[in-house]
């Protein structure tokens, strides 16, 4: 990323698809991280925030929304720091109670050690990091209470799965009856209302072109909410993906099962796809095997290069 596309006190750990992101924003008086990546690369995340800190300590955690490669680091960098954390107000009822069914960790069978937190952030509050002022911004769509974060000054935009320079994060509600799609329209309305210089998205590399970003992500919203099982289809396969970049084999006769064990997975087919778990299972498999995501070996799935 060529240095000049940020301004100094802002660092991005890109981080591929297993782990979201992580954002690094330095100021006189403390430094800040927003979302800590999946759980199972949070040794990583620290190792990458002492290297760069050196011996300064990470002062506050945000997260945008709190699916698991968002928030999965939480709990180790608490440990570690005892970082004041922020988290969008509308879940906070859910991390205190911890409450798996509620939070979306169980409905997509992935991991999360349990964490707290200090403070909420909710649409339109204000706050500074890097010694920049930031607004919080609503962004439902991909999540219900996603948030993005947005500094007028610089016209940076942290725009966490809401925006990627190449479309956007499943649209989950949509899956389990919700309301998803009207969303994600009105979020990408926002974001083209805002003067834009630089987009520091959820997943892949840093971008400028936000133009461009929003016209393809309105051309892919189209193509999914004109026909809902396509999405149910990509959030399969998503699911499916996200599996193998975790435990990054797995064994083909385990398949339906893993899929069945995720309550999202099960409502998705029983709403939209309506086939037998073992045929949708392998319908998965020949689909990322086609977008060479994945490939067999004797009797396992392997992982390959994420499918964007």
């Amino acid at each position: 990323m060529p240095p000049a596309l940020l301004p100094e006190s802002i660092q991005v750990f890109e981080r591929g698809w297993l782990s979201s992101n992580n954002i690094l924003l330095r100021g006189r008086g403390d430094a800040a991280l927003i979302d800590s990546g999946y759980v199972t690369h949070a040794p990583q995340t620290l190792a990458l925030l002492r290297h760069s800190l050196g011996g300064r300590p990470l002062d506050r955690l945000f997260n945008t929304h709190l699916h698991s490669d968002h928030c999965g680091g939480n709990a180790l960098l608490q440990a570690h720091y005892g970082c004041h954390t922020s988290i969008p107000e509308s879940e906070a009822d859910k991390v205190r109670a911890w409450d798996v069914d509620a939070l979306s960790f169980k409905a997509t069978g992935q991991q999360c050690d349990r964490f707290g937190f200090d403070a909420t952030v909710s649409p339109g509050d204000t706050f500074m990091l890097a010694d920049m002022a930031w607004q919080a911004l609503g962004a439902p769509g991909h999540d219900p209470h996603s948030l993005i974060f947005y500094c007028v000054r610089e016209g940076v935009l942290i725009s966490a799965d809401a925006l990627w320079e190449n479309g956007f994060g499943v649209i989950f509600p949509e899956l389990d009856g919700g309301s998803g799609f009207t969303e994600a329209r009105a979020t990408l309305d926002l974001i083209a209302s805002l003067d834009v210089s630089v987009v520091i998205p959820g997943h892949g590399r840093v971008f400028t072109d936000a133009a461009s970003a929003l016209e393809r992500a309105y051309s892919r919203l189209d193509y999914l909410s004109s026909d809902p099982v396509r999405n149910a289809q990509n959030a399969v396969k998503v699911l499916l993906k996200f599996l193998l970049l975790e435990r990054q084999r797995i064994a083909l006769a385990d398949m339906p099962a893993l899929l069945q064990g995720m309550p999202l997975f099960g409502e998705a087919n029983r709403r939209f796809l309506h086939q037998e778990t073992l045929a949708l299972a392998e319908w998965a498999v020949s689909q990322l095997i086609k977008a060479n995501a994945a490939c067999i070996e004797g009797e396992y799935l392997l992982n390959e290069v994420y499918i964007g």
